[in-house]
């Protein structure tokens, strides 16, 4: 995988992002694969198409691309909100690659994150554009990656470094029994994964416990939350994402 961008690809562009547009594409064409099925090359699809921008030809698995300089920050611009939370509540919408790349083109990062990771909570509204503003009321969003678990970030490339491409489809195929989940029950599983993030290698129940009210503020219906972090630790045992140790403490095997 070479992680130098063609910029001979942009010399009849002016605009940075436009620049950074027809380089990264370009890159991602050439150089990348399907994190899913290890098929290559990823395939555009034609200017314009709403939804992503690649596609893989053997699994029909799609990829949005999202690009920026230097370092991957938590917080990714996007575009319209309303459509940002159309197409993750969708049956179609793309998997998202991030990639950031250095002053001399050369790509520094280049990460998936599968679609099953996104939730309507890490889409943040930005504020309408102003009355003065050439779209006036127009609305974005960014998209906070600390709401993702680390295991649902998966580098093919990371601090300039090739990831094995058996590594890489290993850990995103092995999270892709959340697309079988209702979105109600992989909200919970993502909910009490991301409250294991936050605890140390090997911790134990009631570390997990800890986090009860902070999840019965998202499920304020719920008046059995310890019994939901014990249902989906279970989940994430029997998926290999946790291995339960016995007497009420776990170890992370990610």
């Amino acid at each position: 995988m070479n992680l130098n961008l063609n910029q001979s690809l942009a010399a009849d562009y002016k605009s940075p992002s436009q620049i950074i547009r027809v380089l990264s594409e370009n890159w991602v064409a050439n150089q990348s694969y399907c994190p899913n099925c290890n098929a290559e090359p990823l395939v555009e699809f034609a200017n314009g198409k709403p939804v992503a921008d690649f596609y893989c030809a053997n699994c029909d698995e799609q990829y949005e691309l999202k690009s920026k300089k230097a370092k991957l920050s938590n917080i990714i611009s996007d575009g319209a909100y309303d459509t940002m939370i159309q197409r993750i509540n969708s049956d179609n919408n793309p998997s998202f690659f991030f990639l950031t790349y250095s002053q001399e083109y050369r790509v520094n990062n280049f990460l998936i994150i599968p679609k099953q990771f996104f939730k309507s909570d890490m889409i943040i509204k930005r504020k309408p554009l102003s009355v003065t503003a050439k779209r006036a009321g127009w609305v974005g969003c960014n998209i906070d990656l600390r709401k993702v678990p680390e295991s649902g970030k998966v580098f093919l490339v990371k601090d300039q470094q090739v990831i094995p491409r058996d590594n890489v489809t290993e850990q995103f195929q092995k999270t892709l029994f959340l697309r079988q989940q209702s979105q109600q029950t992989r909200g919970w599983t993502l909910d009490v994964w991301h409250c294991i993030d936050r605890l140390e290698a090997n911790f134990s129940l009631n570390q997990v416990y800890a986090f009860a009210d902070l999840l019965k503020l998202k499920y304020p219906e719920n008046n059995h939350i310890k019994d939901k972090i014990r249902q989906q630790l279970q989940v994430l045992r029997d998926r290999g994402i946790v291995e339960f140790l016995g007497r009420g403490h776990y170890q992370k095997l990610y």
